[in-house]
Order: C-alpha cells, then structure tokens, then sequence
C-alpha cells in the first residue's frame, strides 16, 4: 500500500495505548499457530502510517500471545451473552481499534462504541458506522453514554484496557452508574494487579526504549475482586475468567497453575472478570 493512502495517527499518551494492543494483536494474528484468529488487526496494523517498531520495539512474542489470550476471554464473555441475547447491544467503552466486531458478531446485535473524540475520530476513519454498530464520541466518564442505549434487549459493556488509566474513584463511580442503570445486564473488564500500577506511578514504566507507558492509578489484585461488589447494591456477583490454553510452556501448563495458587495469583500482570447486575 502506497504511503499517501495510508491513514496518519495523531493521539494522546493514554490514547496512543491501542496501537500498542493493536500492533502486538496483529503480532499473534500472524502466526503460525495462532491463538487468535484476526485478520482485521493485521489489516489495520497496514493501513496505518505509524511508526509501530520504531515506537513500541520489535514485538514481544509472550506478550503479544497474553495479549491474543486476553483478548479471547472477552470474545467469550460477549459470545456466551450473544447465544443469550442474540438481539442485544454490546457497548464497548473506550475499545479503540480493537476488532472484535469482525470476530464475534452475530449479524443480529447492535454494538455502541464510546470513544474520546480524538480516538473515535481515528476509529471512524478506518472502520465507520454501520446500521446496528456506532461510534459515540464522547469520554466514558460522561455518563450521557447511557442513554444512547436500549436496555429492552439486554446489555453487555466491555471495557477492555480502560480501567487502570482512571482514577480508583472513578472506576467505582463507572461501574455503580452501569449497575444502577442496566440492571440485567453485566460489565467485563481487565485490570492489572497493585505492584504494577504502583510501579508505573513511581518511575517510568518502558516496553521498549523508545516508549513510555503511562500512569495507571487504578489496581486491583485477583484476590480482591470481591471488592468490586461494593461499588453498588445491584453488582451481585464478580468472577474472574480464566485465560485459554497456549501455546508453550508458560501459556500451555504454567498459567492455569497460577490462577489456584494463592500466593502467586495476585502477580499476574492482568485480571479479566465479569461483573453481574441485578
């Protein structure tokens, strides 16, 4: 592809996080014996006219297949709320370019995504509307976002690399505002353990030379993910969801031994769980 065909990206620092999931995403989606099957991301990945290796580094093999593994655990939540609600909405806060319309729809749900504008701007450009998918451009924490949904038909929000960049006072107030408004319905949501959002608040935190991750204020350790029920009265049950089987020896026999060991279970970099509202 030509480079003036391709798509320029200009992004803020906790923005310009996607490419970062986008680039390792389409990193996995090459391989050989890939964990996850996305052919939309490797098709962004080139689209794009962003200095990815020479911004992020050379791909990290280990953590792009977490990132692929991660990314399937919340396929499966929407996929088992989708044989539930085929008719449902699906609202993705904050997702960037994340692709995983393209892997799970149904060709029956509608799917709201709630995007900063600069993001939603860039998202837009390379994937637009669509009769039963949108983007909103407005910031999560504006919690007009609700009323752009129908909740008749069952609701499913995702926030999927978005909680660590808030403030844990904002996070709580996040998930009571979905609790109280979308009763039925769940949340799934990543978030990475205490020493790791400790650590990037402390000193700068580098995947790679050249590039900085930004601060995460917001931590939650696996051991304390009751404490997300307290957020609201509606938030009846939490549980974690377990990564998929990999490839070698760390994603293959090593991780499903972490999630039953106390002792190490809270040093996993990242957490996804499920939040259900009644």
């Amino acid at each position: 592809m030509a480079n003036q065909d391709k798509v320029p990206v200009r992004l803020g620092r906790v923005p310009e996080t996607l490419l970062w999931n986008l680039y390792h995403r389409a990193y996995e989606a090459r391989q050989p014996r890939t964990v996850l099957h996305d052919p939309k991301a490797i098709e962004l990945v080139d689209r794009l006219d962003f200095p990815f290796e020479e911004t992020f580094g050379p791909p990290h093999p280990l953590l792009a297949q977490g990132q692929g593994l991660r990314v399937r655990s919340f396929d499966g939540a929407v996929r088992d709320f989708l044989a539930e609600h085929p008719t449902g909405t699906v609202v993705n806060l904050a997702e960037g370019l994340e692709t995983q319309f393209w892997r799970v729809d149904n060709g029956r749900a509608h799917w709201l995504c709630v995007e900063l504008p600069e993001t939603a701007e860039l998202r837009r450009s390379l994937l637009p509307d669509t009769e039963r998918r949108r983007i909103l451009a407005r910031s999560v924490l504006d919690l007009s976002w609700r009323d752009e949904v129908d909740p008749g038909r069952g609701v499913l929000i995702t926030a999927q690399g978005l909680l660590m960049y808030l403030r844990p006072g904002e996070v709580r107030e996040l998930i009571a505002a979905c609790a109280e408004r979308f009763r039925g319905g769940s949340l799934v949501f990543d978030a990475v353990p205490r020493w790791l959002s400790a650590g990037t608040q402390r000193a700068e935190t580098r995947p790679s030379r050249s590039y900085v991750m930004p601060a995460m204020p917001w931590g939650l350790n696996a051991g304390e993910l009751q404490k997300v029920r307290t957020a609201h009265p509606a938030v009846v049950e939490v549980r974690e969801l377990h990564l998929p089987r990999g490839r070698g020896p760390y994603f293959g026999a090593l991780t499903p031994v972490l999630y039953r060991l106390p002792g190490v279970r809270n040093l996993r970099p990242t957490m996804t769980a499920i939040a259900r509202f009644a």
